[in-house]
């Protein structure tokens, strides 16, 4: 993808729809690549770090994060809801801090409201 200079950039975080049990991955996918074609439409380059629920999550997390200057994370909500992942959350939130500190933080609902939660920060 051939990236604008001055384009505002996102970063969205969220679970690995095909890492999750119980989850139909290939809908959930679908719905995420729908979600990315939004950010286009909206001049926003947005590229996804998709975690599983184990020890994996902070490497591909801090080598997102460490991709690019972000201007905004969106940390899905899969992620903060259940009380089974908070300190996971707590994780991924001073993760953001270390690695992308000039990046505001974002929280969506849901995968299709990634474009919104980003843009109330750009």
């Amino acid at each position: 993808m051939i990236v604008k200079q001055n384009m505002p950039s996102a970063l969205i975080l969220g679970f690995d729809p095909h890492a999750v049990p119980g989850m139909d991955g290939d809908a959930m996918r679908a719905v995420l690549d729908k979600e990315l074609a939004r950010f286009a439409d909206h001049g926003i380059h947005a590229s996804t770090a998709l975690i599983a629920p184990d020890a994996s999550a902070k490497s591909v997390i801090v080598a997102a994060l460490s991709e690019r200057d972000w201007d905004v994370v969106v940390i899905g909500g899969g992620i903060r809801k259940p009380e089974p992942v908070l300190t996971l959350f707590e994780q991924i939130v001073n993760l953001v801090r270390q690695h992308a500190p000039g990046a505001a933080i974002a929280f969506n609902t849901g995968i299709d409201d990634s474009v919104e939660a980003a843009e109330r920060w750009l």
